[in-house]
């Protein structure tokens, strides 16, 4: 019911696509993200996620996440609140239907950051937004990665790389991502993202100019 109900609240919202971004932690999308909203500013409109995990130094709740506790979360995704969630390392993870409508409203591009189960899910809607995939080089690479953090216990390293494997795998299914960037170059990563984001940023700054 709540999916049904969704579809109707995208549908008549007017305005460019939501990007759907997905891949592992450490594939370099939080970067690529903060360098795509440097740049254009005013375009895009982040969309803050859930989850019940603890904040890392420097995280800010309601920039980074919108913190909370497991049993304020699940009353939400009772009361159908959520688009999509999932469970990671024994926290909870969630993209709200206000997260979302909050930047539709200003007339951004909505960036949604989410793992492969939400892409799935978000694949039964309408919300009709460009999937892009981040990955890593190679495994060896992205457990450099990870590691150089130093934010992560060992169990909780194990556990990521094990999912991002899966994560991996899933994604070569067909039709799942318009767009696949490999991020072992950052720069050369940047100009893919924004060359597959291009149209939908002039959108925006036409109607931007026009107002």
């Amino acid at each position: 019911m709540f999916l049904r109900t969704l579809c109707r609240t995208f549908s008549v919202m007017a305005g460019p696509r939501p990007v759907v971004l997905s891949g592992p932690s450490g594939a370099g999308k939080s970067t690529l993200l903060k360098m795509l909203m440097k740049e254009f500013e005013g375009v895009f409109g982040f969309s803050v996620s859930h989850t019940t995990r603890k904040p890392r130094p420097g995280e800010e709740n309601g920039k980074d996440y919108h913190y909370v506790s497991r049993e304020v979360m699940q009353a939400g995704i009772d009361k159908g609140d959520f688009i999509e969630n999932a469970e990671f390392s024994g926290n909870m993870y969630g993209t709200s239907k206000v997260a979302v409508q909050d930047v539709q409203a200003r007339n951004l591009i909505c960036i949604l950051d989410i793992d492969m189960q939400g892409v799935k899910n978000i694949k039964k809607t309408d919300l009709n937004p460009i999937y892009i995939s981040i990955q890593p080089p190679s495994m060896d690479i992205l457990e450099k990665r990870l590691r150089d953090r130093k934010t992560e216990s060992e169990e909780s390293l194990q556990k990521r790389l094990q999912a991002a494997n899966v994560d991996l795998q899933i994604s070569k299914e067909a039709g799942l991502f318009d767009v696949v960037i490999v991020n072992n170059d950052l720069e050369e990563a940047y100009r893919d993202l924004k060359g597959a984001l291009l149209e939908e940023i002039q959108k925006v700054q036409k109607g931007s100019a026009k107002a």
